[in-house]
């Protein structure tokens, strides 16, 4: 058994939520949260880290076509530097790292379209796809 590790797609709106099986080969979507205030959005994320005993968080960030970060970027590193100000402070020792997630919200909405999902469901699953779709790649990259 590996130790579990949750990943995020983080938006303006929204948090996409997804955690690797127990031996660290698969991704799986879990939820997407709303966003709403910040240390309200960190509870929830410490949440579920903790109910999935995971020992590291992989956040997705979005980089540009030429590998470089953007204005989106540098609000999801601020996200990320704001969650571990958090977890520091609830005491939790899981790390927390980035991961280019070039594309896979684009890759996330075109699965989602493919299955003929509406407009209104896909909204609602998208960010988790996104997320076990960057928590793949960074499982694929580590294996």
């Amino acid at each position: 058994m590996k130790p579990r590790i949750l990943c995020l797609d983080v938006g303006d709106k929204r948090v996409g939520i997804a955690v690797s099986d127990p031996l660290g080969m698969t991704a799986q979507s879990l939820t997407t949260i709303e966003r709403r205030h910040f240390k309200t959005d960190c509870a929830e994320i410490l949440k579920r880290a903790q109910e999935y005993e995971a020992q590291k968080i992989v956040i997705g960030l979005p980089l540009n076509s030429e590998g470089e970060e953007g204005p989106q970027a540098k609000k999801v590193r601020f996200f990320g530097e704001g969650l571990v100000k958090f977890l520091k402070e609830k005491e939790a020792s899981i790390a927390v790292v980035y991961w280019d997630e070039s594309l896979t919200s684009e890759e996330a909405k075109e699965i989602l379209l493919q299955a003929g999902l509406s407009r209104g469901k896909r909204r609602k699953v998208v960010d988790k796809l996104a997320a076990s779709l960057i928590l793949q790649s960074y499982l694929d990259h580590h294996a």
